[in-house]
Parts: structure tokens; C-alpha cells; sequence
């Protein structure tokens, strides 16, 4: 009666032992570092310090150069940026994500996985408008976006469906094995899809940073507040009747 897998509270790591509060302290401190890193790159930003913005030039510039001279190469990342890690592409993933918890009966954490992306769309909003950085703006452009600049939506979604299913993978106990792979295709897709941001011309270096640290503060408070929540839940919840 009352088990963490009967109310959809999962309080075990992908070992099976418990996570613990001091696992979700880790991971919320964690989040604060990197909330404090990004908040720290937009006042940079902000105040256009020189040696970030003649960081955000030079690599902007030499890769335009590059995707000028190189069309094929720039087709390939259009639709590795606008198809393979794309943000609906991104939503799509956690979609499924939410709904294999749904059918496995851990409805919690699902909502709660739910819940996180709708944030990080939110939060990649919000902080758009508050910073309200111009992209980079060429006379012969290989690519084409809107809005403001930073962070970069998809470096930033990138970051949090690949965070949150590795996550969850582990709280549901898959092998160390799938983890990997996953853990894998995960850093591709990061990586990958900030340097299609910084080829096409779209984005500053910094945005692309900045949405790879808004995104993982994000992951980790996520998981270290579902975390505790789930110790404190399995700690008072009454014992089993043998």
C-alpha cells in the first residue's frame, strides 16, 4: 500500500538505491551555479563588454565566411537546425517522453517532466525580451531568424530534452549501457545544435552559451526539487502492512 510507485513518486536513483535529499541538494546547488553563470553572461552582454563581444565578432564572422563558400555544408546544417534540432522537434521528444511515463503509471513525474519544458519555453521568452539582443546582421545571409537574439532557443531546448530524458532514464532504472548511448546522443544534439546556430549566422557565441547554461540550471533545479520532494514524501509515508 502507498508504494513511491503506486502515487507516481520516484525517490531511487538508476542504481535502485534512494536518491536521497543530499542527491537533490547537489543538483540544486548545482543549479545555482549555473543560473549565476548565465545571469553573469548577460550583464557582460548587457554592458557589451569588449572582450566577449570581440569573441561573439570573431567567431560569427570566420564561421559566415566559412557558410558563404561552402553551400552544400550550409544545406546540411539548415536541416540539421531547422529539422533534427529544431525545438518542436526537441518538444516532440519529451512529448513521448511524458507520455511512456503516463502509460507506465508514473503520472507525478510526468507532469512534473511536462511542466519543466513548458518553463523552459517561458523562461527562453522572458529572458529574450529582458536582454533584447539584435542578431547578427549580414549583407549576404545564409539563414534567417527572428526575435531577439539571446539566449538561443534552441541551444537552450536542446539542453533541457536531453537533460530531462537522460534523467529520467536513470530515476527509472534503465541500464548503464542505454544510458550512454543516450548520454551520447544527448551531447551530439547539444553540441551539434549550437555550432548549426553560430554556422548559419543567427546567433552570437554567447547566446549559444547562455542557452546551454539557462537550460542546464533549469535540468538541475528540476531534478533536485522532484528529488527532495520525493524523499520527504517516502519518509512520511506510513510502513507497509505485512
Amino acid at each position: 500500500m502507498g508504494s513511491p510507485s503506486s502515487s507516481g513518486i520516484d525517490s531511487t536513483s538508476g542504481t535502485g538505491a534512494p536518491a536521497g535529499p543530499a542527491a537533490g541538494s547537489r543538483a540544486l546547488h548545482a543549479a545555482g551555479w549555473l543560473a549565476a553563470a548565465a545571469v553573469a553572461l548577460a550583464v557582460l552582454v548587457l554592458v557589451h563588454w569588449a572582450p566577449l563581444s570581440h569573441a561573439d565578432r570573431t567567431v560569427a564572422g570566420e564561421l559566415h565566411r566559412v557558410a558563404r563558400t561552402s553551400p552544400d555544408l550550409t544545406a546540411a546544417n539548415r536541416v540539421l537546425s531547422d529539422w533534427v534540432w529544431d525545438p518542436w522537434t526537441m518538444r516532440v521528444a519529451l512529448t513521448l517522453l511524458v507520455g511512456w511515463l503516463v502509460w507506465r503509471g508514473v503520472r507525478v513525474l510526468a507532469a512534473w517532466v511536462a511542466a519543466t519544458s513548458v518553463a523552459g519555453t517561458l523562461l527562453q521568452q522572458g529572458v529574450k525580451a529582458a536582454v533584447d539582443r539584435p542578431r547578427p546582421v549580414w549583407p549576404d545571409p545564409v539563414d534567417s531568424a527572428h526575435y531577439a537574439a539571446f539566449p538561443s532557443g534552441h541551444a537552450l531546448t536542446a539542453v533541457v530534452a536531453a537533460g530531462l530524458v537522460l534523467w529520467v532514464l536513470r530515476e527509472r532504472g534503465v541500464p548503464v549501457a542505454w544510458l550512454r548511448v543516450v548520454g551520447a546522443v544527448g551531447a551530439v544534439s547539444v553540441l551539434g545544435v549550437g555550432l548549426t546556430r553560430l554556422y548559419l549566422g543567427v546567433h552570437w557565441l554567447s547566446d549559444v552559451l547562455a542557452g546551454w547554461l539557462v537550460g542546464a540550471a533549469l535540468v538541475a533545479a528540476a531534478a533536485g526539487l522532484y528529488t527532495r520532494l520525493a524523499s520527504a514524501a517516502a519518509a512520511t509515508e506510513p510502513p507497509e502492512q505485512g
